[in-house]
């Protein structure tokens, strides 16, 4: 499945321009003559109440998902990190959010499953940016020019990120040791003198049992469109707030398609299911030390949903090197590549070596 970046658009009823959605205000609101106009009733819409539904794992895979739960849409292709972006029909030249690379090929259709839910974003372009200029600001090794070049520069792009959520009933049965520290007191020669010292040690006996646990929501980015570590540094997310999907709050923002498949995903998603499993088997062990020997996991009632989390990101391109930054849209987390400036490190480094000097002649003086 590819990567690609879809965006709505809905006509101001007043002058029929494009509304946007605003994250203060939470409705659409019209740049052009003021015009602000509430989201649609979302507990009469054609996605359904405002509980999101779960979907069947094993009917996806087996490709039996019925026609209202998928969808076709046209994107174009960024040669420089892969993102595909779909912009309105016409354009054929367009910049990368992700990279700030032009974007001129040919566009193509992808087919993929509909998102059941989002978080809409909570904080607007303004307050991101600030978010980001702080962020910056308060690394003391990035060249100064870069933080007023992001202050002054490009806009931040609004894009909603592809995830996928699993829930899942695990059973699991194990064998392991049950580890019991004591200590022992033993005599040693050290020094030419006998000293008395406690030795701990350790007591094993053989465990076994089972542990159950229900997963709820397991978040697994479904995007390849930006570093992993950029948006694992963006978590946590409050999934409560998540509201059902609605084209509404897209409107003048991005929504991105999920370039890693369902399948994918739950292998990333059984890894931090077993990742916890195994400390409640480790719980369940108990004692002062657990080894765990084996563990064998039956899952079942496997379900899922595809749901979009709001980021604002900024591409820039400083003194010939880009440069990328994302801001979480609820919460005002920023992550992004950390630049440093050789003139700050040099000067860190001479204050050092004069700190240094100073402290050693001090301490020679007084000797």
């Amino acid at each position: 499945m590819s990567t690609e970046m879809e965006q709505h658009k809905f006509p101001c009823e007043q002058c029929g321009a494009d509304l946007r959605f605003d994250p203060g205000q939470g409705q659409l609101i019209c740049d052009h003559c003021g015009h602000t106009q509430e989201l649609t009733d979302r507990s009469n819409n054609p996605w359904g109440s405002t509980t999101l539904r779960e979907m069947d794992f094993k009917t996806a895979l087996d490709g039996r998902l019925p026609e209202v739960d998928l969808e076709e849409t046209r994107v174009l292709n960024c040669s420089n990190c892969g993102a595909q972006v779909e912009f309105e029909p016409g354009i054929h030249a367009a910049e990368c959010p992700f990279c700030a690379t032009p974007v001129v090929t040919d566009t193509g259709i992808s087919r993929h499953i509909k998102p059941k839910g989002l978080l809409p974003f909570a904080m607007d372009q303004n307050a991101a940016k600030s978010a980001m200029t702080d962020w910056l600001g308060r690394l003391w090794f990035a060249p100064s020019g870069l933080a007023d070049y992001a202050r002054k520069g490009r806009r931040l792009d609004g894009i909603y990120v592809p995830y996928w959520t699993f829930d899942a009933r695990t059973r699991s049965r194990y064998t392991g040791q049950h580890g019991t520290v004591y200590y022992e007191t033993r005599t040693v020669r050290r020094d030419g003198k006998l000293h008395t010292e406690r030795v701990a040690k350790v007591r094993w006996r053989s465990a076994r049992g089972q542990v159950a646990r229900m997963f709820d929501d397991v978040l697994v980015l479904a995007s390849r469109s930006l570093p992993r570590k950029f948006t694992d540094g963006l978590m946590p997310w409050d999934l409560s707030q998540l509201e059902p999907y609605a084209p509404e709050y897209l409107a003048g923002l991005r929504a991105e398609a999920y370039m890693i498949e369902l399948d994918e995903a739950f292998g990333t998603a059984r890894a931090e299911m077993d990742r916890t499993i195994e400390r409640d088997v480790r719980f369940d062990i108990g004692g002062d030390r657990q080894r765990v020997t084996s563990i064998d996991t039956q899952v079942s009632d496997v379900t899922f949903k595809h749901v979009l989390l709001p980021i604002w990101v900024a591409a820039y391109r400083y003194n010939g090197k880009s440069y990328r930054f994302v801001v979480n849209g609820q919460t005002g987390r920023v992550q992004g590549e950390r630049p440093y400036s050789v003139w700050k490190i040099a000067a860190a480094v001479i204050v050092g070596l004069l700190i240094a000097g100073g402290i050693a002649y001090v301490n020679a003086i007084s000797q």
